[in-house]
Formats: C-alpha cells, structure tokens, sequence
C-alpha cells in the first residue's frame, strides 16, 4: 500500500513537472515575441529618424534654392531699374532734341 501511494505521489509529480515545463516553454514563446516585435519597434524607429533627416535635409536644400531665387529676382530687379532709368533718359533725349 505505502508503494502504491509513493507511485501516485511520483505520477503526480511527473505530472506538475510537465505543466511546469509546457509552461516554461509557453512563456520562452511569449519572451521570443516580445523580443521580435521590440526588434520591429527599434527598426521603425530607425526608418523614421532616418526619413526624418531626409525631410531636413531636403527643406535646408529648399531653404538654400528659395534664397538663391530671391538674390536673382532682387539682381533682375535691380538691372530692370537700371534699363528702365536709361530708357527714360533716352526718351527724354529723343523727346529734347525733336
């Protein structure tokens, strides 16, 4: 009889040891999934700091081209005030002299 009891109490241990175990590796799983999607977070963190200075980048380029274009219209201006002084003085020499 005590051999019996021993028997049930060595089955029931075999049987907590396997929950324990089918537990353990269920949780390894979860611990694996975790660690993938933190590894797909980190990557799309980088992707975006990396699109982010793209867009910097791209707006210094946009800033430098927009200052460039004001310098040449204020230089097209310029020359337009200067054509336009000499036309009028041109005029006026015409206009003096007929």
């Amino acid at each position: 009889g005590a051999i019996q009891n021993i028997r049930g109490i060595i089955g029931e241990i075999n049987d907590i040891a396997a929950i324990i175990a089918s537990a353990v590796e269920e949780q390894g799983a979860s611990t694996q999934e975790i660690a993938r999607n933190v590894q797909q977070a980190a990557e799309g963190a980088q992707e975006m700091n990396q699109n982010i200075e793209s867009v910097n980048k791209a707006a210094s380029e946009t800033g430098a081209a927009a200052a460039e274009v004001l310098g040449s219209a204020k230089h097209v201006a310029e020359q337009f005030d200067s054509l336009k002084g000499g036309v009028e003085s041109f005029l006026k020499e015409i206009r003096a002299n007929a």
